[in-house]
């Protein structure tokens, strides 16, 4: 079944057992979904509720979790044809959503998500009938049965799991000329707060997601940036926890010293309970309740480094970021200026070879692994399977990553392996770690990235660098958050906050003092272009 007809299928049964009472039209992203539970004094609205919210709700019998499943399923039915951010429905949704409702009448509670819904990325595994394909036709019957760890511990924990999302076909890594948020299967991921506007990637559906409040949080990747700047562009909490504390067990992988799946939320306490219910237990860096010891006072005596060198010149994020700081310093933080930082002439050329030969590597494995319905067994195969699809394919741009993989596979692992040395010691040693000794701080912070720049089928991507030092922390594989931190002309930017190896609820401490003095989450506004906007739009028009 396709996704639209998935998705108009789940309509009538969404009704059931549930009211939405959105505030004008039906067909009015903007509008409030409320969701009305057998309690008539108990409301829950959707546009505005957290995942904590709801997990509260379901717990004191406010809602049941199949009343919150199935007004998710109509909100998507609803305004997701315009963002194209969900790509797969669980069928098994509602009817995970009931016997968890059976066990809490039950008096039994799994975990913290007790009757939540989910959405994964569409890379990561689940034993659901759904097909784990990033977004390519290659992998259209990759119906695995299998749940991935992190899978597994959001179910253990209590989530049901709603559906897949879109996102940046092959997690963005198949051409230099990509367009992020577009995959061949689900089209164009569209940025709620500006309908022309790039959601970043490679988890850009799971931005739209959550930004639009499709589900009560969602899972993205990364490897590099795939998590905090979709979250920064479309205005919501991204988490980047340490390589390793969570499994990347049976996802379909680009690097494997880079590649970590985190939450993607609304708020930072909804992002440590998430990570709580899906972090591997055995990792050194686990906790059973990242939210332990969150506090305003966290930050008080704490020395922060200030990332000027990854501050760019725009004077618009510059004063975000200003004030931001002053928050920061108002809750008891000791700020310190790091005005440099450099890295070899050769590192941005070893830093690619090193993930494009543990792709090759990666997916090599992976897709041998594939059921018997995945026909393309190698990259090499799947480089054909492009060729001879290519009206599908590769319409709007090509596959030279793939084609360089490849290649750069071939080369002596020699070189692999000097490049690999060289690019971590660059991000670790005498970068993250170096940095935070240096002038003896707990953690570092700038701006996470600019704001949205327009999709453009044409030209692809116009990323616009020189803001933020995410990259730094993804080739260490350190923790990231990003938090909102206020809108340039209408469009969210984040500030990021990056610490040591394992310093994962530190870093999530800090970003909740931040969002707790500084407020700025703002919904979407799904304006079709940000020329609609009135200050600009009265720009606009000649006199």
């Amino acid at each position: 079944m396709s996704k639209t007809s998935l998705l108009f299928a789940v309509i009538s049964i969404a009704a059931f057992g549930c009211e939405t009472l959105p505030a004008s039209s039906t067909n009015d992203p903007n509008s409030k979904a409320i969701v009305k539970a057998a309690a008539p004094s108990k409301e829950l609205d959707l546009s505005t509720a957290s995942l904590q919210d709801i997990a509260v709700a379901i717990e004191a019998g406010d809602i049941t979790s199949r009343e919150i499943t199935a007004a998710y399923l109509a909100r998507i039915a609803e305004i997701d044809e315009g963002l194209q951010s969900v790509l797969t429905i669980n069928p098994n949704a509602l009817d995970d959503a009931k016997d968890l409702d059976a066990m809490l009448a039950a008096g039994q509670k799994k975990g913290p998500l007790h009757g939540v819904p989910i959405l994964l990325k569409d890379n990561i595994e689940t034993a659901d009938p759904m097909p784990t394909t990033a977004g390519a036709y290659a992998l259209a019957e990759n119906m695995t049965g299998r749940d991935a760890p992190l899978v597994a511990r959001l179910r253990s924990n209590g989530a049901v799991i709603l559906g897949k999302t879109n996102l940046s076909q092959w997690a963005n890594f198949r051409s230099e000329g990509s367009i992020s948020g577009w995959s061949a299967i689900g089209g164009q991921v569209r940025n709620p707060h500006a309908l022309d506007r790039s959601p970043c990637g490679s988890s850009s559906g799971s931005g739209a997601a959550t930004s639009a409040s499709l589900a009560a949080a969602t899972i993205g990747t990364e490897t590099n940036g795939s998590i905090i700047c979709p979250s920064s562009m479309q205005g919501i909490v991204g988490f980047k926890p340490t390589v390793g504390l969570v499994s990347q067990d049976l996802i379909i992988p680009i690097s494997h010293t880079q590649d970590t799946a985190g939450p993607m939320t609304r708020t930072v306490t909804d992002a440590a309970i998430m990570l709580s219910s899906m972090a591997d237990p055995a990792h050194p860096a686990f906790k059973t309740d990242f939210t332990k010891d969150f506090s305003k006072n966290a930050l008080q005596g704490k020395r922060i480094g200030v990332l000027r060198f990854a501050q760019g010149n725009r004077p618009e994020i510059s004063s975000l970021f200003e004030a931001s700081l002053s928050q920061l310093e108002e809750a008891g933080a000791i700020l310190v200026d790091i005005e440099k930082y450099d890295v070899a002439p050769t590192f941005w050329e070893e830093s690619y070879h090193v993930l494009k030969v543990e792709f090759a590597e990666g997916i090599n494995s992976y897709l041998a692994n594939t059921p018997n319905t995945v026909t393309t067994r190698t990259l090499e195969q799947l480089v054909t399977f492009n060729e001879e699809t290519e009206t599908d394919e590769l319409q709007l741009f090509n596959q030279d990553i793939f084609t360089g993989s490849l290649e750069a596979a071939s080369q002596p692992k020699k070189k692999y392996e000097d490049a690999l040395e060289n690019v971590l010691k660059a991000t670790r040693q005498n970068g993250i770690d170096k940095m935070l000794a240096d002038h003896e701080v707990d953690l570092l912070v700038a701006p996470s990235t600019n704001p949205a720049f327009l999709i453009d089928p044409v030209f692809g991507d116009s990323y616009q660098g020189g803001v933020g030092a995410g990259w730094i922390a993804a080739i260490a594989g350190y923790p990231h958050l990003t938090v909102p931190m206020g809108q340039m002309r209408g469009l969210p930017v984040g500030l990021s906050i990056i610490a040591g190896a394992n310093q994962d609820q530190d870093v999530l401490k800090a970003g909740f003092v931040f969002e707790q003095k500084s407020q700025k989450f703002t919904p979407p506004t799904f304006l079709k272009t940000i020329d609609d906007l009135p200050s600009i739009k009265n720009a606009l028009q000649a006199e």
